[in-house]
């Protein structure tokens, strides 16, 4: 094989895995202390706020005068079960929030 195809095989696998990296750690972004994380960020002009404890997950995102937001439009909320875990929706025109608490009954 010579050299050319070689080189253009090497290019393209480094640029794959720096474009894969910035995405597989994205997780990790937040301070991280045992059970315990959080995490702010933007999102276009969206104030995200995200923390976690053991078994609660709370999201806030906060767009102002709605523009950005990606829910459905309205006051609304909802309440389910996913997973054994309970899961409370509140949306507002500028501000969503979600809630998760899980029992660990293990």
């Amino acid at each position: 094989m010579s050299v050319r195809p070689m080189l253009g095989m090497w290019v393209v696998a480094a640029m794959g895995s720096v474009m894969l990296t910035p995405a597989s750690a994205d997780h990790w972004r937040g301070g991280r202390e045992g059970g315990e994380w959080k995490d702010e960020y933007r999102d276009g002009p969206c104030k995200v706020k995200i923390e976690s404890k053991d078994d609660e997950y709370k999201e806030e995102i906060k767009c102002p005068n709605g523009r950005g937001a990606s829910w459905r439009r309205g006051e609304w909320k909802d309440e389910f079960w996913e997973r054994g875990c309970k899961v409370k929706i509140e949306a507002k025109r500028d501000e969503y929030k979600k809630e998760v608490k899980c029992d660990d009954d293990d």
